[in-house]
C-alpha cells in the first residue's frame, strides 16, 4: 500500500504514540490469523520417515542383518542417518524461503502514529491505532470508523450478502459491537472498501478479530495441487509403479531359479530403490521455493509459486504506463486557456501564476480529493500550494458535497462543492479532453481549434487534461455532469518522465520475443510519444528493436468497444498501444489474447484491475500505489512499480524452468545405469554388482546434484535470446526424455562392457563390482556436466567449466575424493565389497564411464551449431516451439 501524506493535518485523531503501539504489541501479539506452523525438524524428519526409499532402506538392513551381515546392516542404518539429514536440511531451507517471502507479501496499512502517516506491516497494528482506508484496500483489523465520506464496504466474505455496505462515521462510540451490522461505523477484518476514504480505529486484532473467530480452522485446510505438481506427482507415480512391478518379477524369477529368496529379496530392493524417483517432488519443492526467493531479492514479491513456471512462457506483457513504465512524479507542465499559454519550469514549481490562468489552475484543483492518491491530482495540489497559496483562489473551508467518480461512459471526475456560508454549490470537472468538450457542449469550431491544442501538448509527450466550471451556482446536486452547464476553462499538460532503465528492459523484452503492449487512458499522441521514448514503437524515421512494432499500431478504448472478439484478436495480434482505455476493458484484452494462444502477463494496481490480474497467466500488481484487492487477485507484486523489475523476474523465472529441466533430465539418466546394474547381472546370471548400500552413496550424490547444484546453475547466455515456450510445452518433453536416456543408456553400456570384458578375463568378483561401480560414478559425473547446457536452447555457446558454479565443483570434488577413498582405503573398499584395481582397469573405468557422454555432448553441440535459428523476430510467440 502506499505512502499517501495527508493534504490537511488532523490534530483530533494522532494516533498512538511508537512506544505505547509497541507496548500493546508485546501484550497483545501480532496482527495474524492462525496460519499453517512452519514444520519442525522432528516433523519433517517424521515425514522422511513415511517415504518408500526410507523404508527400502530399513528393509535392506534388516535383510543383511538376517543374513548375518553385520557390518553391511550396520553401514545401511547409518546411511538412514544421512538420508533423513539432507532430506530435512533441503526442506527446512525451502520453508524457510517460503515464510520469509510470506512475511515480504504481508499486507501493509497506512498508520497514524506520533501524528504522521506511515506504511507499517498489517501485523504491527495494535488496538487502538488509528488507520487511513480508501478505495481498494483490504480492512487489516476489526475497526470503527471514526471519520470519512461516502464509504461502503464489501462484507460478503463474512455474510455472503454480495450487496455493499455503506458505513457512516463515527466519533463517539466506545467499543466494538458484538455482531456484524449492529453499527454503522463498525467495519471488520478481511472485508474490502469498495467506494470512500476515512479514518478508522481498531478494536480487535488477530484471532480476536470476528475473522479469527470464525476462521481458527483455516490453517488445517489442505493446499490445492497445481498442475505441475501433479505432472511430477504423475510421473512419480507411473516410475514408482515400475519399480515394483519390475522389482517384484526380479525377485520370483531369482527366487525360483537360484531358491535364494533372502538374497532375491535384496536384489529386489535395490532394483526399486535404483527405480525410485524421490528427488522429484524434491527438485520442483527446492527450485520454486528458492526460485521465489532469489525473485524477491530483485524487488519482486510471488504470492504464488507455481507463477515462476509460467513467467517463463509470456509471450505478451500488458503493462500499464504511469508509474510503471514512468517515474510516477507528476508535474504540471503547461497551463493553457484562451488568453494565455503558459510553459513551466521542469526543475521547481513557481512561486506564483498570471492571473489569467487562476481560474484554470483554482477549478483543476477543486476537481481533486482533499487528500489524492493519484499522482496526477496530487500535482495540482502541489502547484496550488506552491503557487495559490496566498490567494483567495483555495478553498479549504468549503465542503465537498458529492462527488462523481471517473467512469467507462465519461472519463472525467467532477465535485460539487458548497461554500461555508452559501447555500448554492458550485461543480468543478477535469478529464480527458473529448469528455469536457462534450460536457460543455462546444460548437465544432470551437473544439477542433481546442483539439489542435491538444494534439500538440501530447506529441510533446505531456499528459493532457481539459477543466471546466458549472456557469453559474446549482440550487440542489445535479443527478449526474450532464446535467450541469459546464463553461470551459482550458487544459493543463502534466509530465510524468519515463524511467531510465525502461528503453533497455524494453529492448530486453524484444530480443526475448515478448510483445509489450502499453494500455493507458491518455490521449493517443502522448502514448505514442512514451510509447516511441520506451522503444515500444518506433520514432519516425528509426526502426524499432521489434519487427512489428510501429508508430500507427494504436487501439482507443473506445474501437476496441466496437470490435467483435475475433476482430479484435486481430487488432491486437501487431496492436502495441491502447490508448484512452479504462481498467474494465483489460478483461477483455487477456481473454482474447489468451484465445490466440499467447502466455499473457498484466499489470495494474486498481480495484477495477482486479479481474484481469487474476485472469492474466501472470498478474502483476503494484506494490506501492496499488490497490490491497489487486495484490490479492495478482500472482507477482512489484515492491517499487518498476517495469525493469518484471524483466529482470522473467529471465529469472527462465534459468528456474531451464534449471528443473536440467536437473529433471539429469536425474532420470543418471537412474538409468543404476537401475541397469541392479537388474542386469541378475538377468546375465552375474553375480551381483550394485547393492543397497552403493545405491545409498549414489542417492547422496544425485539428491544434492538435483536440488542445489542445479538450482545454483546460472543462466545460460541466451536465456533472453530465444522464444518463449508454447502455451502447450510440456515440462518435460519426449526429445529431452530420450535426450536423457541416451545419455543413461551409455554409461550402462560402458559399465556392462567393462564387466563383460575383465570379467572374460577372469577378474575376481570384488574388482568387477569397482568397475562397475567406479564407471556409473564417472558417468553420473559426465552427465551431470552435461546436462548443465539449457535444455530448449542447444545452440547456445559452450558455457565454461563448473568454476562458473561452486556447488556444481563442490559435488564433483567431493564425488572424486569418496570414490578415491572408496577404492583405494583398504578397510573401507571391504565395506563395499569392492577388490582392488590396476591402473590399467581404473583408466578404462574412467575413459569409458565418461568419454561417451562427452562424445554425445560435443556432437550434439555441433549438430546444433549448424542449425539456422528457427524464430525470426516477428514471429507470433503463440507458434514458437521451445
Amino acid at each position: 500500500m502506499p505512502n499517501r501524506s495527508p493534504h490537511v493535518t488532523r490534530p483530533s485523531w494522532p494516533g498512538l504514540s511508537s512506544a505505547e503501539a509497541a507496548t500493546r504489541l508485546a501484550a497483545d501479539g501480532a496482527n495474524v490469523l492462525a496460519r499453517e506452523a512452519a514444520r519442525t525438524p522432528w516433523r519433517l524428519i517424521a515425514e522422511v520417515a513415511r517415504e518408500p526409499m526410507f523404508l527400502l532402506l530399513l528393509a535392506a538392513a534388516l535383510i543383511y542383518l538376517l543374513l548375518g551381515d553385520v557390518t553391511e546392516g550396520l553401514t545401511l542404518l547409518g546411511a538412514v542417518v544421512v538420508v533423513i539429514s539432507i532430506t530435512v536440511i533441503q526442506q527446512g531451507r525451502s520453508d524457510r524461503a517460503l515464510h520469509a517471502l510470506a512475511d515480504l507479501s504481508s499486507p501493509r496499512a497506512q498508520v497514524l502514529r506520533n501524528g504522521e502517516v506511515i506504511a507499517l506491516p498489517a501485523r504491527e497494528l495494535v488496538v487502538g491505532d488509528i488507520i487511513r482506508l480508501a478505495e481498494g484496500d483490504r480492512v487489516p483489523a476489526d475497526v470503527l470508523l471514526r471519520e470519512g465520506s461516502a464509504m461502503a464496504v464489501d462484507e460478503s466474505m463474512l455474510t455472503g450478502e454480495s450487496v455493499s455496505v455503506d458505513k457512516t462515521a463515527d466519533a463517539h462510540l466506545a467499543a466494538a459491537p458484538a455482531a456484524i451490522g449492529s453499527s454503522a461505523a463498525a467495519m471488520y477484518a478481511g472485508t474490502m472498501v469498495v467506494a470512500g476514504r476515512g479514518l478508522a480505529e481498531i478494536v480487535a486484532t488477530g484471532a480476536r478479530t470476528e475473522l479469527g473467530r470464525i476462521g481458527t480452522s483455516l490453517a488445517d485446510v489442505a493446499r490445492e495441487r497445481t498442475p505441475l505438481q501433479r505432472q511430477i506427482s504423475a510421473l512419480v507415480r507411473t516410475m514408482a509403479i515400475a519399480g515394483v512391478v519390475a522389482s517384484t518379477l526380479l525377485v520370483i524369477l531369482l527366487g525360483a531359479t537360484q531358491g535364494d529368496w533372502l538374497q532375491a529379496t535384496l536384489s529386489g530392493i535395490t532394483l526399486a530403490m535404483a527405480l525410485l524417483p524421490e528427488e522429484f517432488p524434491v527438485v520442483l519443492t527446492v527450485f520454486l521455493a528458492l526460485g521465489a526467493w532469489r525473485i524477491a531479492k530483485h524487488r519482486v514479491l510471488t504470492r504464488h509459486v507455481m507463477a515462476i513456471e509460467t513467467l517463463g512462457a509470456m509471450h505478451v506483457l500488458c503493462t500499464d504506463k504511469t508509474g510503471t513504465l514512468t517515474q510516477n512524479r507528476m508535474t504540471i507542465r503547461k497551463l493553457w486557456t484562451d488568453d494565455a499559454e503558459l510553459t513551466l519550469a521542469a526543475e521547481a514549481l513557481p512561486s506564483s501564476l498570471p492571473e489569467s490562468v487562476h481560474e484554470l489552475a483554482e477549478h483543476g484543483i477543486l476537481a481533486c480529493p482533499r487528500d489524492p492518491f493519484d499522482p496526477m491530482e496530487k500535482a495540482f495540489l502541489a502547484l496550488g500550494a506552491a503557487a495559490l497559496a496566498r490567494t483567495e483562489h483555495l478553498h479549504p473551508s468549503w465542503r465537498l458535497m458529492r462527488e462523481y467518480p471517473l467512469s467507462p461512459q465519461l472519463l472525467a471526475v467532477t465535485h460539487a462543492w458548497r461554500a461555508s456560508d452559501e447555500p448554492a454549490l458550485l461543480v468543478a470537472t477535469k478529464g480527458a479532453p473529448e469528455a469536457i468538450f462534450d460536457l460543455c457542449h462546444l460548437p465544432e469550431a470551437e473544439a477542433a481549434r481546442w483539439r489542435a491544442r491538444v494534439e500538440a501538448m501530447a506529441k510533446s509527450g505531456l499528459r493532457v487534461l481539459a477543466v471546466a466550471r458549472s456557469k453559474g451556482t446549482l440550487a440542489s446536486e445535479p443527478a449526474q455532469p450532464h446535467d450541469v452547464d459546464f463553461a470551459l476553462l482550458g487544459l493543463v499538460g502534466l509530465a510524468d518522465p519515463l524511467r531510465e532503465d525502461v528503453p533497455a528492459a524494453v529492448a530486453l523484452c524484444h530480443r526475448a520475443k515478448i510483445r509489450v503492449v502499453m494500455i493507458t487512458g491518455d490521449h493517443p499522441d502522448t502514448a505514442r510519444a512514451i510509447a516511441a521514448a520506451a522503444g515500444i514503437v518506433a520514432t519516425p524515421g528509426k526502426a524499432s528493436a521489434d519487427a512489428n512494432a510501429n508508430a500507427d499500431d494504436v487501439l482507443l478504448g473506445s474501437d476496441l468497444d466496437q470490435l467483435a472478439d475475433d476482430e479484435l484478436a486481430a487488432r491486437l495480434a501487431t496492436v502495441h498501444i491502447v490508448a484512452r482505455a479504462v481498467p474494465a476493458q483489460k478483461l477483455r484484452i487477456v481473454r482474447v489474447l489468451q484465445a490466440r494462444g499467447e502466455v499473457v502477463g498484466m499489470t495494474g494496481d486498481g480495484v477495477n484491475d482486479a479481474p484481469a490480474l487474476k485472469a492474466a497467466d501472470v498478474g502483476i500488481a503494484m506494490g506501492a500505489r496499488g490497490t490491497e484487492v489487486a495484490r490479492e487477485a495478482a500472482s507477482l507484486v512489484l515492491v517499487q512499480d518498476d517495469f525493469a523489475a518484471i524483466v529482470q523476474a522473467v529471465a529469472l523465472g527462465r534459468r528456474i524452468y531451464d534449471n528443473i529441466q536440467k536437473a529433471i533430465g539429469y536425474i532420470i539418466a543418471v537412474h538409468v545405469p543404476i537401475a541397469g546394474m541392479a537388474l542386469v547381472p541378475a538377468l546375465l546370471g552375474w553375480p551381483p554388482l550394485l547393492m543397497p548400500l552403493h545405491v545409498v552413496i549414489f542417492e547422496l550424490i544425485i539428491d544434492p546434484a538435483s536440488s542445489v547444484g542445479f538450482e545454483m546453475e546460472p543462466a545460460d547466455a541466451n536465456v533472453m535470446d530465444r522464444p518463449p515456450r508454447a502455451r502447450q510445452a510440456k515440462l518435460f518433453g519426449w526429445r529431452r526424455l530420450g535426450w536423457s536416456l541416451a545419455q543413461g543408456a551409455l554409461v550402462l553400456l560402458s559399465a556392462i562392457l567393462i564387466v563383460a570384458m575383465f570379467r572374460g578375463a577372469g577378474v575376481a568378483e570384488g574388482s568387477l563390482r569397482a568397475m562397475a561401480f567406479a564407471c556409473v560414478a564417472f558417468g553420473n559425473v559426465a552427465i551431470l556436466i552435461a546436462n548443465r547446457r539449457a535444455p530448449n536452447a542447444p545452440s547456445a555457446p559452450a558455457r565454461p567449466a563448473s568454476s562458473r558454479n561452486p556447488a556444481v565443483a563442490i559435488l564433483i570434488g567431493a564425488t572424486s575424493a569418496a570414490l578415491a577413498i572408496m577404492l583405494l582405503v583398504p578397510p573401507v573398499r571391504e565395506v563395499f565389497a569392492f577388490g582392488p584395481l590396476s591402473l590399467l582397469q581404473a583408466a578404462t573405468v574412467a575413459l569409458l564411464g565418461a568419454g561417451p557422454i562427452a562424445l554425445l555432448a560435443i556432437g550434439r553441440h555441433a549438430l546444433a551449431r549448424g542449425r539456422a535459428p528457427t524464430s525470426a523476430a516477428g514471429d507470433s510467440p503463440a507458434r514458437a516451439k521451445s
